[in-house]
């Protein structure tokens, strides 16, 4: 890193630093070098997905200081791929003088579903009715509250379903609360939507927003299983979720791609069940959907660049191939629309995502 911040926009050359070396930061790299820039990963695994396309791989945990100050030597910028990078980590690069982006307060509030919600109805998003939960007291006096079955959800690191517990009785909130590890918790109230959709959005670094069209979600196993985009929508659902999405990367004065998910009830209205400070499995079809897709975008946000483009050039349906779907990939590879993406990773085990499949055909009228 140099003495002096980085001046923006970084001219192609300049080293992007990545915290987290799975399949997001892979592609991220990906596109950063596509670009112009070279990519220094920092990740504990000796087999990341992304330090082999990176020009450059600290192996190391997230909280190493000789690590971080490794990367910050190397890095014009850094960010992040995945949400449970501790918020500290970047506190202490921030620190450093190093420009991190998105910020360490996205980062924090994303990092606990009780803050999350909590912020998200103070920037005047509607989220379903929520209570913090510390013991089964708290479980029973929820149920009560919320009408009568709640979704428990761990507040910190549950993904892809994990962590997550539905309870309808005070007699059964020890034992459901047991199966989500006991930590602080979150109780939900039922959503009653009729379909998951989600949004991909950027800001830049002057504060201009780019906006991807909605995509429709399938998950099977709490896992998303297929992303269809772009989603059909009326004109004011897409105008809602364009502006819930402005307004959340308003209020986190946020630099980068985010996805935001959301629930879409059978009157039409949307609720958010979660953001992710982040590139995200549902922005995958833009890959081949879009002229910039969103690890393009992202890049382009974090150095300053001009966002790209986001309509949509192609009707896309990206697939998850988890586990033991790898197998497939020559059959998947002969199709004449399909474009195959693979994460690089060597075991495959049940649920892990090995890679996606965009399949493409003309826009609909």
């Amino acid at each position: 890193m140099a003495e002096a911040p980085p001046a923006f926009p970084l001219p192609p050359g300049s080293t992007i630093g990545i915290l987290g070396g799975g399949q997001l930061g892979r592609m991220l790299s990906l596109a950063a070098a596509r670009l112009g820039f070279d990519t220094t990963v920092l990740a504990p695994e000796a087999d990341a997905p992304a330090a082999r396309v990176a020009a450059r791989h600290i192996l190391a945990p997230y909280d190493d200081p000789a690590a971080l100050m490794e990367l910050a030597r190397a890095a014009d910028v850094v960010t992040f791929e995945f949400e449970n990078v501790p918020a500290a980590v970047v506190e202490r690069l921030t620190r450093a003088g190093v420009i991190v982006a998105p910020g360490a307060r996205a980062l924090a509030v994303a990092q606990d579903r009780l803050e999350e919600k909590t912020f998200l109805n103070a920037a005047g998003i509607a989220t379903v009715a929520f209570a913090q939960v510390d013991g089964p007291k708290d479980v029973a006096a929820a149920i009560e509250r919320l009408g009568g079955r709640v979704l428990l959800k761990t507040r910190r690191d549950g993904y892809d379903g994990k962590g997550h517990a539905w309870v309808d009785s005070a007699g059964a909130a020890q034992e459901a609360l047991a199966r989500i590890g006991g930590g602080p918790a979150i109780a939900e109230a039922p959503a009653n939507f009729r379909r998951e959709v989600s949004i991909i959005a950027a800001r830049g670094r002057g504060g201009e927003i780019a906006v991807y069209p909605l995509s429709e979600n399938h998950h099977e196993g709490g896992i998303l299983r297929r992303a269809s985009a772009p989603a059909r929508a009326s004109g004011p659902i897409v105008d809602e979720a364009r502006r819930i999405a402005a307004a959340l990367l308003g209020a986190l004065d946020y630099v980068g791609v985010l996805a935001v998910e959301l629930f879409e009830r059978d009157d039409g209205a949307l609720i958010v069940n979660e953001f992710a400070p982040r590139v995200h499995n549902t922005g995958h079809w833009t890959l081949d959907g879009c002229e910039v897709d969103q690890f393009e975008q992202h890049v382009r946000a974090i150095a300053g660049w001009p966002l790209g483009p986001t309509a949509a050039i192609a009707q896309v349906e990206m697939t998850n191939l988890l586990g033991d779907d790898i197998a497939a990939w020559a059959a998947l590879a002969a199709e004449p629309h399909a474009r195959l993406w693979l994460y690089g990773k060597s075991a495959p085990r049940p649920g892990r995502k090995m890679g996606h499949v965009n399949r493409l055909r003309p826009l609909e009228a």
